[in-house]
């Protein structure tokens, strides 16, 4: 089952899509809103499932579903809470700048909260002020979560995860330092981040969900060309169950908490760092990976971070070659 939300007040219009992201139906009469209906998920999620099957049937009333009229699943969500699943990736970029890389962070998930009051729709711009302050794409995966309770095992945990999607967690890196250095966590240096055209249930993933992970490669395109191929089930430290659990140690999550992967990283098949698409390797999902990579390689990055006109994509398929989310398609505004 796909859902989306189409533009409409500030919390969207929840619609059940089908499976090819080409039509919509309405699903007012069981739930306004995708946060109503995860807060009602045991009477609602029969009920979605209903319609998703009479609107594949075409026994629904129907209209076309264009992505560029969706806003985010979740428009704005109780909770947002970023892991950095993908060790490689931070192993990487503390090397570039001489930092060591603690043996607790193979074992304890990084984790931040960021801003959940307001997602970018997949076809928003990426507001952005000042070049200065280095934009940056991040393509990750996220789960969307029923009600976890405080103390939550993995099992638990992964049970409770309800939908699946992707995100562009965009990051101004040249920010990041200054707010590190006061030891109080990411605020400025990490704006609003953008969802999916849809959210899916795990059962319509098949064989691409398994062991709490997403398998298959994510697709990043940077203004027209191959950026990254890296797969999102391949060198994941940390499965969703680990992910979930972890940020419910302390407290419980309310329905509708999301949860993101941090950014999607392979390493080369000869175990050194990913090369670029361009070299035959499976290129990165963020600019700063690859800028890491120049500086530990040639000493000094040679990519630039986001510019305004720039266009950014993100987008996963399946086995089949179809999109299962749709696309993150975003340019940067001035």
């Amino acid at each position: 089952m796909k859902l989306a939300s189409l533009k409409s007040g500030r919390d969207g219009r929840l619609v059940v899509v089908t499976k090819d992201l080409c039509w919509f139906t309405d699903a007012f009469l069981i739930a306004p809103t995708l946060q109503a209906a995860l807060d009602d998920w045991d009477r609602c999620e029969p009920l979605l499932r209903g319609l998703a099957e009479s609107l594949e049937h075409g026994a629904a009333p129907r209209g076309r579903f264009h992505e560029r009229e969706a806003a985010a699943p979740l428009p704005r969500a109780y909770q947002w809470a970023d892991g950095s699943a993908y060790v490689n990736h931070v192993a990487l970029v503390r090397q570039a700048r001489g930092a060591e890389m603690p043996e607790s962070f193979w074992t304890d998930p990084l984790m931040y909260q960021g801003g959940s009051d307001g997602f970018l729709g997949p076809r928003d711009p990426i507001p952005l002020a000042d070049e200065a302050w280095g934009c940056d794409l991040e393509g990750e995966v996220c789960v969307v979560t029923g009600d976890v309770k405080q103390g939550s095992s993995r099992a638990e945990a992964l049970a409770q995860v309800r939908l699946v999607g992707l995100v562009n967690d965009i990051s101004l890196r040249n920010l990041i330092p200054g707010e590190l250095a006061k030891g109080f966590g990411f605020f400025q240096s990490k704006p609003a981040s953008a969802l999916s055209p849809v959210l899916v249930t795990l059962d319509e993933l098949g064989a691409q969900w398994r062991d709490g992970k997403l398998h298959g490669p994510l697709e990043v395109t940077l203004n027209g060309k191959p950026f990254g191929r890296a797969d999102a089930g391949v060198d994941m430290t940390f499965d969703f169950g680990t992910l979930v659990a972890h940020a419910a140690k302390t407290r419980d999550l309310g329905a509708g908490t999301i949860i993101g992967s941090g950014t999607v990283s392979n390493r080369d098949a000869d175990g050194g760092p990913g090369k670029p698409i361009s070299e035959g390797g499976l290129g990165y999902s963020c600019i700063a990976e690859v800028r890491t990579i120049e500086t530990i390689l040639r000493g000094k990055p040679e990519t630039s971070f986001l510019k305004a006109g720039d266009t950014v994509r993100i987008e996963m398929n399946d086995p089949s070659g179809h999109s299962i989310f749709g696309a993150i398609e975003q340019t940067v505004g001035a």
